[in-house]
Formats: structure tokens, sequence, C-alpha cells
């Protein structure tokens, strides 16, 4: 898209209305995080609970000064290293920001999106802008404008297409409003990563923590019956209705069969990631019954991958 449609887009943000823009993780409907009222709007176009914070994004450190009551020196270091990109972390909030924008709470995610629209959205809106990911609550997160399109097409007022996103899973949570750092969702930036560089390990995710985006035990989901199928249990046979989710190569028993996505035939857990919401919006898109999914290894990006696909299964089998 050109120059002009980010400058359109900017505008409606200005004018407190909504805009789905790519980042380098997912989609997200962006409106001006200091207006109540457009921020309402995307809990509405969601038809997301109050009670679920949103994510603001900056495009600058300047702007994070004047949202936050400080950044702690682990802060400061893991902006060093990781902005932009997909790392939110949380703050101690300032005033200016709503509550809407943080269900109430004294604390607010914020990161600096490493994709150029985005970036330039955010500059030429002149304000930081909050934006969960573009897709009605609790479905599967949007990678692709055409992801935006199907679900939201009548709730925003614009949709910019930036292509397929790069990293295809949500930003990594940090907190470190407690003056310690702590993981509060795993993401498209692996904890290991984060450790190495502290040169520290950092506490592990907790299960549920209803302050954070996308913490919630049931998210991230197809409208089609998910399964998550146990460690070593193999898939069943093949019938009509029946979708296949895999990590690797296609087993010998599911040749030919239609309805089936390989994240990655390489076993690539970078390009797993970046398939996974692709893949499961195609095979929410082929009328099935049932989509059978087989766990991903615990390492590295399986770690954020394995917490989609647990969050999004209906049922383990």
């Amino acid at each position: 898209m050109s120059k002009k449609d980010i400058a359109k887009a900017a505008a409606i943000i200005k004018h407190g209305g909504l805009v789905a823009f790519p980042t380098e993780t997912v989609y997200g409907i962006g409106a001006d995080a200091l207006n109540s009222r457009a921020v309402a709007r995307i809990f509405k176009a969601k038809r997301r609970p109050y009670f679920d914070p949103l994510i603001v994004h900056i495009g600058n450190i300047e702007s994070l000064k004047n949202l936050v009551e400080d950044i702690p020196k682990s802060a400061e270091q893991l902006i060093k290293k990781f902005w932009p990109g997909p790392l939110t972390i949380v703050f101690k909030k300032k005033s200016i920001i709503p509550d809407i924008v943080t269900a109430g709470f004294n604390t607010v995610a914020i990161r600096m999106p490493n994709h150029p629209m985005a970036l330039e959205l955010i500059r030429l809106s002149k304000c930081p802008i909050a934006a969960p990911s573009a897709n009605p609550f609790g479905r599967l997160s949007p990678t692709q404008a055409s992801h935006v399109k199907r679900y939201l097409y009548k709730e925003v007022d614009l949709i910019l297409d930036g292509g397929k996103c790069q990293r295809g899973l949500e930003s990594t949570i940090i907190d470190v409003s407690q003056n310690k750092v702590r993981i509060l969702r795993e993401g498209a930036l692996p904890r290991e990563e984060i450790e190495e560089y502290l040169g520290k390990k950092i506490s592990k995710p907790v299960k549920f923590i209803g302050t954070t985006p996308g913490s919630l035990l049931k998210h991230y989901a197809p409208q089609t019956k998910l399964i998550l199928l146990r460690k070593n249990e193999e898939f069943v046979k093949p019938q009509k209705g029946f979708g296949y989710l895999i990590f690797g190569k296609i087993e010998p028993h599911l040749m030919g069969c239609k309805d089936i996505e390989s994240l990655s035939l390489k076993s690539d857990l970078v390009e797993a990631a970046a398939n996974l919401f692709a893949c499961l919006h195609r095979l929410d898109q082929a009328g099935l019954d049932v989509i059978y999914v087989k766990p991903i290894p615990n390492v590295g990006l399986g770690v954020a991958i394995m917490d989609r696909l647990t969050k999004s299964a209906n049922t383990f089998k």
C-alpha cells in the first residue's frame, strides 16, 4: 500500500477511528490510546471483555517516557536489545493513559513494532496506538489482511495490507513493574534469547494472569473443533470431515488427505511459528468437523506455539 494510504489511516486514527494494520507479529486493530471513546470501539468491534487490557504501540523512546512512571534498568537493557521487535514490556503507567486501556490496573503493556508500515502509521498519527489482534475475541489471530477482512471488515474504517506477517505469533510479554523481570506470555521472542542476553533465568510463565493480554485459558481458537493429541499419540485414520495440522513431513497413512497442513515440512520452528495461524485459518474454512493436532517440540518457539495450540484446543483426546 502507498504512503497516501498510511496517511489516510493516520487521519482516521486522529479522528477517533479504527484501523487494522500489520506488524511483524500479527495484524492489530488500532485506535488512539489516549482517546477513551476510540478505544471503546476496539472492545465493541472485537466483542472483547473490558477486563482484558490492551497493548499500546509506540514509535520512539520519547513516547515511552510520556506514558510510564519510570523505566527500570532491566527494561532499558531489554529495550536496547529487542526494540523495535516482538517484545511487550509491562510498566507502571502514568495517569495520561485511560483506564479502559489497562482494564483499570496501574500497569500498561507497551511495545515498539518492527514493521515499517506500523511505525509510519504511529509517526503520522502522532499518538500511541492501542492495538490488540484484529480478530473477534478468542478467535484465531490474523497474519494476513484477508484474515482481518474475514472477521472484521465491517468493524474497521480501513485495513492496511502489508502482506504476510513475518513472525506470525503474538509478542512475548515481560513484566518489569515490580522491580523484577517476569515473563507473562510466551511469544515470538523465545524466553531463552532473553535469558541469554540478561545472563540470568527469568520467572517461568504463569498459567493464568487476568491482567495480561492473551492470558485467558481459552483463546486463539478456530470455530472448528480442535483436538490436541497427547505426546506420542498417533493420528486417527483419515475420513471425511477430519483435518490435520502437522509439524514435519506428512506421515504415510495421511498421504492423499486433502485437508492437511504442515507448519514446516523441514521441522523448522521459526517457519512453524510464522505459518501457525495461516494454517489454522485454512483448515477452519474447509468445512471440517474436527482438526487433529500433534504436540510441537516444547523448546524455543515451540513453547509459544504449544501455548497457542493448548488455548485453542477444545479438549485433549
